[in-house]
């Protein structure tokens, strides 16, 4: 009898043991997926491909062709806030560059800072290091980058939107300082808590993000 309990103790031992373990690595697969990689990051910034112009008629489907004055003026508008720091800009200003970014590549990065603080935590530093290595990708670099800082609903609006935009400021600083990235290729934005991610749940962690954004308009571009 003490002999059968035994080895039914020791199978239940030896069945935690294997549960244990197999949680373990599930729980390490899921945080490694969490992670956004450099190679996801240049894919979701790369400017789409634009289709070979070709003779005679198509029977697929037409893509509506971008408005020639419309991309101009884009142009005009990227030019006049190069250089420009986040807090010179205007309200109207930073709508503008929210209308713009809708049609633009772009990627949220859950980019997290030290406790009311602009600096940036250790534990997402690999990710804007990941972030840099993708903006001085060949295929990128050149490019109009808006760095737009988010934060969640509590606390004021003067608060948040200072806030957001020492954030952005701060991965501007980083990117420059590691990676040369010319200060004209970076546009700084704070939005605060103005354009909550997941309006729903506005104390979510995924509202707290910086949001990146390709506006291309490598014509205006430092070389």
């Amino acid at each position: 009898m003490s002999q059968t309990f035994g080895r039914s103790r020791l199978a239940a031992i030896l069945s935690a043991v294997t549960i244990g373990a197999a949680l373990y690595v599930t729980a390490g697969t899921a945080r490694a997926e969490d992670s956004v990689s450099e190679d996801q990051i240049l894919q979701a910034l790369a400017p789409a491909k634009k289709a070979p112009l070709t003779r005679g008629l198509s029977l697929g489907p037409q893509t509506p062709q971008a408005d020639p004055g419309a991309t101009a003026a884009e142009a005009k508008f990227v030019q006049t806030i190069r250089g420009r720091t986040s807090r010179s800009l205007s309200a109207t200003e930073r709508e503008e560059i929210a209308t713009i970014a809708k049609a633009k590549p772009n990627i949220d990065l859950e980019i997290t800072f030290d406790y009311n603080s602009a600096e940036i935590s250790q534990k997402s530093l690999p990710l804007v290091q990941s972030l840099g290595r993708a903006l001085t990708n060949a295929d990128l670099k050149g490019s109009t980058f808006i760095v737009a800082g988010h934060t969640d609903a509590a606390g004021s609006e003067a608060y948040n939107q200072d806030l957001s935009e020492r954030r952005a400021d701060s991965i501007k600083r980083y990117l420059m300082d590691k990676y040369a990235i010319a200060a004209g290729d970076l546009v700084t934005v704070g939005y605060g808590k103005s354009k909550l991610k997941d309006p729903s749940h506005p104390l979510a962690e995924v509202n707290r993000r910086v949001q990146v954004v390709n506006m291309e308009n490598k014509t205006t571009a430092a070389k």
